[in-house]
């Protein structure tokens, strides 16, 4: 096994002896540029260092954040250069990002912002810079939020599946989407509250970037989409360039030799020297066995609940999980408390939450780190239903304005798979002994006694639910339980109003406020646990250690969605990854029969 994966190691470092030959440095001495180009998905999680070695890491927001943090503060930074033509960043994403340029041009130093085009998520976010140019003929389609509610009732009665889900709580519309072909009069009201919420904060966003009143952000926004020379007329951006005209003028201000640097703040992967074989053994010794933060500094911990909330481990995969699973998490927080260099610890939810037993194997962790040493939450672009479970220990929560959170309340049901199975001639015989002992067979749905015993014992998890909030909430809420639960969703800003959180703030706000809670001046900042590089996760995988009963929450990869493929082939894009995110919510109520979870939707 060994041989082998020293035979993939080795073919590996020879196309990393390749794919080094542009590795750039920052020349001392020199002018610098720090160029941020967020092309594509941040992540919440760090990404492998490693993974440099083969081409552009995948980037966190963590990383992005924290290396605008050093261009604040290097002296050789002279301006920052933010590109974001195709990013994907999120409401919430998009705030913290604004934070880290603030903070960068309060420390004196420009920000310059560049697209080809840009799209309602990334002006927002752009119109944040000093200045905000778009290529020639470009175009800024900044015309407001649209979003879909997604329902798969229809899908489902044409597979032969008849859906039977209870809910507690008339907001709790996660459910819905299995079981009628549009939203609920609550449910309505609900998205209606959200959106008002949301776009009220990018409008603000716009007005204060461009230091326009709110009122001529949202004329902006209704007269659109523009062309690029129409958008800088209006006044919604500063200039029509191209690219290299843009170089040209940032070289005018601040010399001919400045150096654009796109790697700024950058780890460096490992340097290879391939005419020594021993060096590179010990480059291979170093990947698979990374320096330990243990002993040096102490360390504000950052815990990352990152995904639907699953029971279990993990996939150890070489390309990342997009699941929080219990086990992990859990694992990770004991290590946190039990680990005297870490000081405090952050916990980082972005999650529309998931199972009731891992929301509670994750908060009753989060309880024995309280114990120990400060507690604080982060909340991402969501933290609802158990997103919002795991919350529950922490004294101190931050969120942004955008953040999706609260859902409190609990769904659950089943399939009833008969009259699909009826279709392909296959028929099956039920025995039964106990009186409740068929209640979650697929044969048929709910009888109004198992219903009834259903709901009941539902009940008593959405209880649990909001003990623990009021437990720990107490007299900052500023209504009911009730008022406040019931599958309600709130954004960042309403759950502040509400006493459901406690401050506005980015995740630099959180660790910065956990520091002070242990009284720390200099300290590092140090995920937990630090983040597998590409070969330790391949001798997982080799080894057979990673779970096998991983569920791909991404692409909705289960048995549902391999039945509905002919249903689902060639359709639009946008609206298919809707159906996958809903089905792979469906598969997981399905393993786990009941679940805290807010409902699949799409929109920008």
């Amino acid at each position: 096994m060994f041989l082998r994966i020293l035979c993939i190691v080795s073919a590996i470092f020879l196309e990393i002896s390749f794919a080094r030959a542009d590795a750039t440095t920052k020349p001392e001495g020199k002018s610098v540029v720090a160029v941020f180009d967020l092309a594509g998905q941040l992540s919440e999680k760090p990404a492998d260092e490693t993974l440099a070695l083969f081409g552009p890491p995948p980037q966190s927001l963590r990383d992005v954040v924290s290396r605008m943090e050093k261009a604040a503060k290097d002296s050789q930074v002279k301006a920052v250069l933010v590109l974001a033509d195709d990013a994907q960043i999120g409401h919430a994403q998009a705030e913290e990002l604004r934070q880290a340029m603030r903070d960068v041009r309060s420390a004196g130093k420009e920000v310059y912002a560049h697209g080809d085009g840009l799209e309602m998520g990334q002006y927002v976010l752009l119109s944040g810079a000093t200045r905000l140019s778009i290529a020639p003929t470009g175009e800024v389609w900044a015309i407001g939020l649209y979003g879909d509610g997604v329902y798969l009732h229809g899908l489902l009665v044409k597979l032969g599946i008849q859906p039977d889900f209870l809910h507690c709580g008339a907001y709790k519309s996660a459910s819905e989407i299995f079981m009628r072909d549009g939203p609920s009069p609550e449910a309505d009201q609900m998205q209606n509250w959200l959106m008002d919420s949301v776009y009220d904060s990018e409008i603000k966003l716009i007005a204060s970037g461009r230091n326009v009143s709110p009122e001529q952000a949202k004329k902006w926004i209704d007269q659109g989409p523009y062309t690029a020379e129409k958008a800088m007329d209006a006044g919604m951006i500063d200039a029509v360039e191209d690219s290299a005209t843009l170089e040209n003028m940032l070289k005018e201000k601040y010399g001919d030799d400045v150096v654009f640097d796109k790697k700024f703040g950058e780890k460096k992967p490992p340097e290879l020297n391939f005419s020594n074989p021993f060096a590179m053994m010990g480059v291979l010794a170093q990947l698979m066995n990374p320096p330990s933060h243990g002993g040096g500094k102490p360390a504000v911990g950052v815990v990352y609940v990152d995904g639907p909330i699953t029971t279990g481990k993990s996939d150890s995969s070489l390309f990342g999980s997009e699941v929080a699973a219990s086990t992990d998490i859990s694992r990770a927080l004991d290590d946190a408390a039990a680990d005297d260099s870490v000081k405090a610890v952050v916990l980082r939810v972005d999650s529309p939450g998931g199972s009731v037993t891992a929301s509670e194997i994750i908060l009753r962790a989060t309880q024995r780190v309280k114990a120990k040493k400060p507690l604080v939450v982060s909340m991402g672009d969501v933290a609802g239903s158990g997103g919002y479970y795991v919350t529950c220990a922490a004294d101190t929560i931050f969120a942004d304005d955008s953040t999706l959170t609260a859902s409190i309340g609990v769904v659950g049901g089943k399939l009833a798979t008969t009259e699909m199975w009826n279709k392909i001639g296959v028929t099956f015989k039920p025995y039964q002994r106990g009186a409740v002992a068929g209640l979650l067979s697929t044969d048929t749905i709910f009888t109004d006694a198992q219903r009834q015993q259903m709901q009941s014992w539902m009940d008593e998890i959405y209880g649990v639910f909001k003990n623990h909030v009021t437990a720990i909430r107490g007299n900052k809420l500023k209504k009911p339980i009730d008022e406040l639960a019931a599958g309600r969703v709130f954004t960042g800003r309403q759950a502040l109003d509400l006493g459901l959180i406690d401050k506005i703030g980015t995740l630099n706000d959180a660790i910065a406020f956990a520091g002070d809670q242990a009284n720390l001046k200099d300290y590092d900042v140090r995920p937990v646990p630090e983040p597998k590089n590409f070969l330790q996760k391949l001798m997982e995988q080799s080894s057979g250690d990673d779970d096998a009963g991983h569920i791909d929450m991404s692409t909705g990869g289960n048995w549902i969605e391999k039945l509905a493929e002919p249903y689902l082939a060639g359709l639009d894009p946008a609206h298919l990854a809707m159906v996958h995110a809903a089905l792979g919510q469906l598969e997981l109520v399905r393993r786990e029969q009941v679940i805290m979870m807010m409902p699949a939707s799409g929109g920008n």
